[in-house]
């Protein structure tokens, strides 16, 4: 007698746009495509569903509470209680994209609860201060009170741990940071990165490129900074966001600034550019990713998953090099030991690299280990 197909759900955090975190579910639906999908909330619009193949997701309560849908963030304290109400009784799989409380969903001892996180809780753990500081909560009561939410989302987030039959995690770095937090170990399994549609152009123009949205952990002012004391080396910043205006404060000639770029743009530019430069210590990292199937070579801050997705000048076909200091004179010395080794970089490395990466490659990987765990849970 045939066993039936387990009945599946896929849990993720919210769903209001097309990122890292949506990739990851947009695999698990192909894998799964009867699955059900549950979110604390859904704001995509209709033509924002392609990734989901037209879904709507099953939500909390919080998809109702008032301004939600501009400042549902402002809820955190609400999502543990939300995440838990979600009833998970009638599956035999569940897969979670977690990045806050996602794999807090209840589950039952004949159930198999597999989650892929892209990271603990950031601010709540060992990003807590950082993240004070930028929110300006380091003094006064409101700072108090956040220290106190955040606290009480650690206690949670290390006790909804025991959920979780099978941790997988985005990349070494952060396997090693689910450790540290869970006590647990984590199988890790790169996120799908769209190769097929990054690819080598015509030819190198004599330009670096900086893109991605300009947070302030992703150092951009910095880089800046640093091009501007290079006046005879162009830089191209492509993306928008907090830190915009200090860019354009600090922005020389040499430096070009074109914000919010369609994809088109962005792609050309990834072709074009001497080399892609990237300062920020990321879980995983996409965007090197993609600039390597470009075939363009990565100038990178040395920790972080850059070390897992950038071949340096130590390893044979290197794909890019590194610098130890988030700093505008490092990043200097990275730019001359670049040109300096510019010639063992080549197209077809690049891109070769970043086929490893590839979606297949995910889905393959996440159905074995499914596959691993049930026949584990259930023999």
């Amino acid at each position: 007698m045939s066993r039936r197909a387990p009945r599946v759900a896929i849990v993720h955090e919210w769903l209001v746009n097309y990122a890292g975190s949506e990739r990851v579910v947009e695999q698990f639906l192909k894998l799964y495509p009867d699955a059900d999908l549950f979110s604390v909330v859904d704001f995509l619009e209709p033509h924002e569903r392609d990734f989901l193949g037209g879904r709507q997701a099953k939500t909390t309560f919080i998809q109702k509470l008032p301004k939600a849908k501009k400042s549902f963030r402002s809820y955190l304290p609400l999502m543990p209680l939300a995440i838990e109400q979600l009833d998970m009784s009638g599956y035999d799989l569940i897969l979670s994209s977690s990045h806050a409380v996602s794999k807090g969903v209840l589950t039952g001892p004949d159930q198999v609860h597999v989650s892929y996180v892209h990271s603990p809780i950031r601010y709540a753990w060992d990003l807590q201060h950082q993240y004070l500081e930028e929110s300006n909560l380091t003094k006064g009561f409101k700072s108090w009170l956040a220290r106190w939410i955040l606290h009480y989302m650690r206690l949670w987030d290390y006790r909804t741990a025991n959920g979780v039959d099978q941790f997988i995690s985005n990349s070494g770095f952060i396997a090693r940071r689910v450790r540290k937090v869970y006590g647990r170990d984590s199988k890790v399994i790169y996120p799908p990165v769209d190769t097929d549609n990054f690819f080598p152009g015509k030819g190198k123009e004599d330009f670096y490129l900086v893109a991605g949205r300009m947070a302030p952990y992703k150092r951009v002012p910095m880089l800046v900074e640093a091009f501007a004391t290079m006046p005879d080396k162009k830089l191209v910043v492509i993306g928008d966001g907090p830190d915009m205006d200090r860019v354009k404060a600090l922005a020389t000639p040499n430096v070009q600034i074109l914000g919010f770029q369609p994809f088109e743009v962005l792609r050309d530019h990834m072709q074009r550019a001497r080399a892609f430069v990237f300062a920020a210590e990321e879980d995983f990292g996409i965007a090197p990713v993609e600039a390597q199937a470009c075939g363009t070579p990565i100038i990178a801050y040395g920790r972080g998953g850059a070390l897992e997705t950038v071949r340096g000048l130590d390893k044979d076909k290197p794909t890019g090099l590194f610098f130890d200091e988030q700093t505008a004179p490092a990043v200097r010395n990275a730019i001359a030991e670049f040109e300096r080794n510019e010639g063992k970089f080549s197209v077809e490395n690049c891109q070769q690299h970043a086929l490893g990466f590839a979606p297949d490659r995910f889905r393959s990987e996440i159905k074995d280990l499914v596959e691993e765990v049930m026949t584990r849970q259930f023999q």
